[in-house]
């Protein structure tokens, strides 16, 4: 399995909307709200980086509010 964890960045007020459509993703293991530069941070588990990689990039993003995302994947 590989664990990714991507962060999020939301339009002003924005957080809480894209937090409840977030956590209901195929995928995503958790998902939480964050200070600092971006607003939530969410791990997401994948059966390859891939499927890990098709999670952001078509699930994530495509979510009404979000408007930037950074993956880091896990390497251990």
């Amino acid at each position: 399995m590989v664990h990714s964890f991507v962060m999020v960045k939301t339009a002003t007020g924005g957080i809480e909307a894209a937090l409840d459509e977030v956590t209901g993703l195929p995928g995503v293991e958790e998902a939480h709200v964050v200070a600092g530069d971006y607003d939530i941070i969410v791990e997401v588990e994948g059966s390859d980086v891939k499927e890990s990689i098709r999670t952001v990039s078509t699930d994530v993003r495509e979510i009404e509010g979000i408007v930037d995302t950074k993956t880091y994947i896990a390497l251990e």
